[in-house]
């Protein structure tokens, strides 16, 4: 009944940092790479516990994402006996070999951190988990009364040992048990004690809440839903023997697009891609360690599963539920201190978005500048009387999204308000779908994204009428437009009514929106046609203007580096003797400092309180640096299959401001991390005194706002008698 998994020998407790021999390194790795650092924020004993608690959990959820995102697609790859080999020489069956080890190291350390540290911490801060005991008498009343609600709300379903297995929900627990099975007289025992066995599964869902609070005097003491169900199991099988019951979760292939040169509506063929990633194959069973073999062995098969697909867990599964810990009441000290966002003093509260923009373009850097002010910008263009039209692209937005409500106050205002909603926006397509529905009721036009790309650029055009004429006011952005996100993701927003910004802006929504050609660019650049080719551009003149005896200089701020183009321009770039200076945050496929290839290239990746989400490129240029902002990451998918957009800085205290902001990340000490050129990283110092990027861009916008203030005090602005002349 207790045996152990016949994968735990084979399980090594730390992540692999094989070493490289080619030009790149392995993509999935390398995001491996990325999560064990997050997962070394949890490990950090210089922070809050609840603030450990936090990247445990999202750890968690990161490697839920890869899971069924990029492990689902190796697999689909090997099912269709696929020959590629990926840039840094592996095959897929090499891949997921690989993965599979270095996933079961990642979930390891996580569940000897949160066992061996962060519970015992939690525990003497207050906040305790019980472990209730084995169909003991419960004399806590909120619990009786909860086990009431969970009875009537959750129903066994026993699973036939041949024929149809149940559909069960990815990414959610449930609970199989083994039961002796009621044989009648004629039935003759068998010395096979399986063939007596049945199976049942309990389905916990999301209806319930997963931690179930236990009233205390003081503290927060709580248990989770399937401890209390597997403690109490006979009260939903009266009167049968129950000789086992466990938790488990699966987690199903979510890598399933849609085939749109077959799908005739493309609302309608979304909606069959949500349902067939309900149903796709299962890629990975979570288990509790000590599940029997017979069990393991049931599950298994019946999904069909191989041993690569099993996770044996010595400890709670799906530790995503400490993001609910994380927000209990009463527990303030145990967090980070709170860092509001600050308002932009260079955009004046009295005066329209419309006046401030029309003086001067605003860069604002989230999320120390409060996004609200994109927001205000967009709820004044609705009801504004001079404004005739709103174009914007929505890729992601929040559930109460003030943006949606606005732009279907606009149409109702009697606006012409255009919008592309991405509807295979992974992950949102269903959120998106229901605000497509519901702004097209309101009026506005809607247009479902591009057949064969996903639009993922960032922009909102207000069109206004003034006396001058029509002038567009616009918004480019690096991060989605929510506001909730917007306090998470560090971003960049510039906002303009630069002519030519805006006339471009327009060609480019126009013919996305009309699928027609798009003109050429000048300013802009934009993905699939010209972002490639304007880098390339770009580090190309960096890499002739070194060779000819200049300075040559490239800084990027990127979440990911995996396309093979870019990287080998950069490496020519660095053997002509440029230097390149790298923030990547996440999946990095070059090798930097190779004697030879790419020793002037350095890499760091800094893991913070806020995601690092701003794509900003710098590019020396001579005496005229050229700096740009973009909603592109340097990966095939974003410069060949999505549309994405590059757009430059020219107002020159935005320049300065911006350029200010990259050069803070490559001076962090605190929580900048080097990449080795085998892929490995290391941590550059951890002194709580030393040089935090994010502590000082926060600091930097809250310094603004005091020395506006002062500003504003020392002048006297008296209050003049109204008069009729």
């Amino acid at each position: 009944m207790n045996s152990q998994s016949p994968k735990s020998s084979k399980r090594t407790p730390y992540l692999s940092t094989e070493t490289e021999t080619g030009r790149f390194i392995n993509r999935e790795l390398s995001w491996l790479e990325f999560n064990k650092r997050v997962l070394d924020q949890a490990l950090d004993d210089q922070l809050p516990i609840l603030e450990r608690a936090k990247f445990l959990a999202i750890t968690s959820s990161n490697l839920d994402e890869f899971m069924m995102v990029r492990v689902g697609s190796l697999k689909l790859q090997r099912e269709q006996n696929s020959p590629l080999v990926d840039p840094s020489g592996r095959t897929v069956d090499e891949q997921l070999d690989a993965v599979s080890i270095a996933c079961n190291a990642l979930v390891h350390q996580q569940t000897l951190l949160y066992l061996s540290t962060l519970e015992t911490s939690l525990s003497k801060a207050g906040i305790r988990r019980s472990i209730p005991k084995t169909d003991g008498a419960i004399s806590n009343h909120a619990l009786t009364e909860k086990l009431d609600e969970i009875e009537a709300v959750l129903s066994p379903q026993v699973v036939p040992l041949r024929g149809n297995f149940p559909l069960l929900q990815g990414l959610s627990l449930h609970l199989c048990v083994r039961l002796l099975r009621n044989k009648t007289e004629n039935q003759v025992q068998t010395e096979n004690e399986d063939k007596v066995d049945e199976y049942a599964i309990i389905p916990i869902g999301k209806s319930l809440d997963r931690i179930v609070s236990i009233p205390t005097e003081s503290g927060h003491n709580y248990v989770l839903i399937e401890d209390l169900i597997q403690a109490n199991i006979s009260r939903f099988f009266p009167g049968r023997e129950i000789l086992e019951c466990v938790p488990f979760r699966i987690t199903r292939n979510a890598d399933v697009e849609l085939r749109e040169d077959s799908a005739a509506d493309l609302m309608v063929g979304m909606e069959e891609v949500l349902e067939s990633r309900r149903r796709s194959r299962v890629i990975r069973l979570e288990y509790q360690c000590g599940t029997s073999s017979t069990i393991l062995n049931f599950l298994s098969e019946r999904m069909g599963l191989t041993e690569n697909d099993l996770y044996s867990i010595d400890g709670p599964l799906d530790l995503t539920y400490l993001f609910g810990l994380h927000g209990l009441q009463g527990f303030d000290s145990l967090r980070d201190p709170p860092w509001p966002a600050q308002k932009p003093p260079n955009l004046d509260p009295l005066q329209s978005m419309f006046a401030n923009i029309s003086k001067r373009d605003h860069l604002l850097v989230h999320p120390y500048e409060s996004f609200d002010s994109v927001v205000r910008l967009i709820e004044e263009a609705s009801t504004d009387q001079e404004v005739l039209a709103i174009k914007q692209v929505l890729y992601r937005t929040s559930k109460r999204s003030p943006i949606v409500t606005a732009l279907k106050k606009a149409a109702r205002n009697g606006k012409y308000v255009s919008v592309v909603v991405e509807l295979k926006a992974r992950f949102d397509e269903a959120r998106n779908i229901e605000w497509a529905r519901e702004m097209e009721r309101a009026g506005v036009q809607v247009i479902y994204g591009i057949r064969g790309l996903k639009t993922h650029a960032k922009l909102c055009i207000i069109v206004r009428r003034e006396p001058q004429g029509i002038i567009r006011y616009v918004h480019f952005g690096t991060g989605n437009y929510n506001e909730v996100t917007a306090n998470l993701y560090s971003d960049v927003s510039l906002l303009t009514c630069n002519s030519e910004l805006g006339s471009e802006a327009t060609s480019f929504f126009n013919a996305i929106s009309g699928a027609s050609q798009l003109k050429h660019l000048q300013q802009l650049a934009a993905a699939p046609d010209s972002l490639r080719p304007r880098l390339l551009s770009l580090i190309e003149h960096e890499t002739t203007r070194s060779k000819q005896g200049q300075k040559g200089h490239i800084i990027a701020k990127l979440n990911a580096l995996v396309d093979s183009e870019i990287i080998e321009a950069l490496y020519s770039a660095s053997q002509a003797g440029v230097k390149v200076q790298l923030n990547v945050r996440g999946v990095c496929c070059l090798k930097p400092g190779v004697p030879g290839m790419s020793d002037n290239i350095s890499v760091v990746s800094i893991v913070d309180r806020f995601l690092e989400h701003a794509r900003i490129f710098y590019f020396a240029h001579g005496a005229t640096p050229q700096i740009y902002i973009s909603s592109a990451d340097w990966m095939p998918r974003n410069l060949d299959r999505r549309v994405e957009l590059l757009i430059p800085i020219h107002d020159s205290d935005c320049v300065d401001k911006l350029t200010t902001t990259l050069k803070c990340f490559f001076k962090d000490e605190t929580n900048s991390w080097i990449m080795r050129s085998d892929g490995s990283y290391k941590r550059v110092g951890h002194d709580k005194n030393s040089y935090r990027a994010q502590l000082r861009l926060y600091e930097t916008a809250k310094q603004a706002v005091l020395a506006a203030r002062h500003s504003r005090y020392g002048q006297y602005e008296p209050h003049l008698p109204k008069t009729d002349q």
